[in-house]
């Protein structure tokens, strides 16, 4: 026969795998330092800025 095995230890030590995982993929996926935030940012910025002025002005302007 082999050796019992303790189920709450092997459930215990499963859930604690799955939540190292999932703090793994979510350190991948959110994780940036605060340089990496400020350029998306000023880059956004700098987008949003370059298609404001690229707009057409709205009829509604013109008609009053």
């Amino acid at each position: 026969m082999s050796d019992p095995v303790n189920l709450n230890k092997f459930r215990k030590a499963k859930a604690k795998a799955e939540k190292e995982q999932k703090a793994k993929e979510n350190r991948a996926k959110f994780g940036r330092t605060k340089v990496q935030k400020q350029l998306d940012k000023s880059r956004a910025d700098k987008l949003s800025k370059i298609t404001e002025g690229h707009l057409l002005k709205d009829k509604s302007e013109d008609d009053g």
